[in-house]
């Protein structure tokens, strides 16, 4: 009964976090999703992208002249691996998760998470993987399809539902969009219970 407790209250504060991110993009720039690329798969996938708010979340957010707004010069680079988080002591009650400024580090019942590195650099990217593998992550939630789960926010119980099409588009999009260097940590796992 207890995970499915924290299974339910993760998808609910998923699904907190992304209404919170369609609030504020009222106040922030447009979200540019640049590609040079005609192929219509990849063009496809940039679409998805967009509409699945991968760079809410992936992409590190930062205050411009509107407010809130993802800084697309790190575009879906996750989370900045110079943004050390300090601990979090989160007393149960009424709050049960906390959100780092730039939206991509998560502290939960789950521990803390951090948002991927989307990109195809070879190194702390994407740029190893293949369309296989990537869906296998979504599909079964766990990293490159077998390592550590995928943690929340990450709203992967929904996303694999998308046609292997769909996924193969996303994957050949993430595949042509520049590389950044950015080596996101691991995540925290959450403190021993009393």
């Amino acid at each position: 009964m207890k995970k499915r407790s924290i299974f339910s209250l993760t998808i609910a504060a998923a699904f907190c976090l992304t209404m919170l991110a369609f609030t504020l993009r009222p106040f922030a720039a447009p979200v540019q999703t640049p590609t040079q690329n005609n192929d219509p798969k990849v063009a496809r996938g940039s679409y998805l992208v967009k509409i699945m708010g991968c760079n809410d979340c992936h992409t590190p957010w930062k205050v411009g002249a509107q407010g809130p707004e993802p800084d697309m010069t790190r575009m879906l680079s996750g989370h900045p691996q110079d943004m050390v988080m300090p601990p979090v002591n989160l007393a149960r009650g009424a709050w049960m998760t906390v959100t780092a400024a730039t939206n991509t580090a998560f502290s939960g019942p789950w521990g803390v998470s951090f948002t991927a590195n989307l990109t195809p650099d070879p190194e702390t990217g994407l740029g190893k993987w293949t369309p296989e593998i990537f869906i296998q992550a979504i599909r079964t939630g766990r990293h490159e399809g077998q390592g550590r789960p995928i943690l929340p926010p990450m709203p992967y119980p929904m996303y694999r539902n998308a046609t292997d099409d769909d996924l193969r588009a996303v994957f050949a999009y993430l595949q042509s969009i520049p590389p950044i260097r950015n080596r996101v940590p691991q995540p925290i796992d959450p403190p021993e219970s009393d």
